[in-house]
């Protein structure tokens, strides 16, 4: 079968959300269909493990894929095949590989969603996220993500970097999110966000009544938990591992069981308000990555973008949008005995 390459043009290659992930191809081309691969191994290659060997004479693709391919039994040499990476190769040997599509290549490929769409025009584009949307494709995700369904919603995506996204939402957190329809939008969203020009809102339900001032703002570095690679954690400032970040929370109603508030991002670390919230001692509730429980109906963190404030990225216009929280979060207030209206987040 003939060979097909796409190019992901200026959408760039998806980033896996596990550090440890080596699978993400080395080019920023994707096999889309099989093709079959003739390779000799050269003398200066003489004794060198198979898999080695592989990824040095077909270098777009990562180590890990030629070696699973190996798995699936599509190498061979001298009509055997080849299953242990390990096996040793002689100079003069013929390789016959073939290399089928990767999981990679459905990132791009346009899948028709329903975008809950609250604003759109040439240039800009408001969507209202639903808990279980993944944003970025990603190991295990490499379909049925927001950047499948922007490549779906209109031609210029597939031309803009990561289709558009300016920034993310995680899988479980719904609410608001900024896309750019114009390289000069996309440009001008992101010079907005690093200046903080654009004020994100987040609502949230954290265990516990609420301790301290009814303002807080919290400034502490976050990286990578040491102990456990899927987390982050507040890291002293001394470590060059942290990357600062602020946080502003403020309460809007406390119980005796948990706490209403609303984060304001001024930076946008990973998981930066369930860390910085967890610092304070009230993990949002359903987020037991970071120390919560599932309380209420709510298995997922609660947490909702609920307000964006901003400039319009091209016209200059101020721009406001409010998003009603998803039943199950309203549901967990009712049950926590909370009460909360949009009034509350002017």
């Amino acid at each position: 079968m003939a060979t097909e390459i796409i190019s992901t043009g200026g959408i760039s290659p998806p980033q896996s959300e596990d550090p440890a992930s080596e699978d993400t191809p080395l080019a920023d081309e994707v096999l889309v269909e099989s093709e079959i691969r003739w390779c000799e191994v050269p003398v200066e290659m003489h004794g060198w493990r198979v898999d080695r060997t592989l990824a040095r004479l077909i270098p777009e693709f990562s180590r890990s894929y030629l070696q699973q391919l190996m798995a699936d039994g599509a190498v061979q040499s001298g009509g055997t095949v080849l299953h242990k990476p390990a096996a040793r190769m002689a100079a003069g040997d013929r390789l016959q590989v073939e290399l089928r599509p990767t999981q990679q290549a459905q990132a791009f490929v346009p899948q028709a969603m329903n975008l809950n769409v609250v604003y759109e025009d040439a240039d800009l584009l408001v969507i209202n996220k639903p808990v279980g949307l993944v944003v970025h494709p990603a190991a295990g995700h490499w379909s049925g993500t927001l950047l499948n369904g922007l490549l779906a919603h209109h031609a210029a995506a597939a031309s803009l970097p990561r289709a558009g996204i300016v920034h993310r939402l995680d899988k479980d957190t719904s609410g608001l999110m900024l896309v750019g329809k114009s390289r000069r939008a996309v440009e001008a969203l992101v010079r907005a966000i690093a200046a903080r020009d654009v004020q994100r809102h987040y609502l949230a339900l954290a265990h516990g009544r609420w301790k301290g001032a009814v303002e807080q703002g919290v400034d502490q570095p976050i990286g990578r938990d040491p102990h456990h690679r899927l987390r982050m954690a507040v890291i002293r400032s001394d470590a060059s591992t942290g990357k600062p970040a602020q946080t502003t929370v403020r309460l809007l109603e406390s119980s005796d069981q948990a706490c209403l508030v609303v984060c304001k991002l001024h930076t946008g670390r990973t998981h930066q308000i369930r860390v910085h919230m967890a610092w304070l001692g009230h993990p949002l509730v359903g987020d037991t990555l970071y120390g919560g429980r599932a309380l209420w109906g709510m298995d997922r963190q609660a947490l909702h973008a609920a307000r964006l404030r901003l400039a319009h990225p091209t016209t200059g216009e101020s721009l406001s949008f409010f998003s009603v929280p998803p039943a199950d979060f309203l549901a967990g207030l009712e049950h926590a005995g909370l009460h909360y209206n949009e009034a509350q987040l002017a």
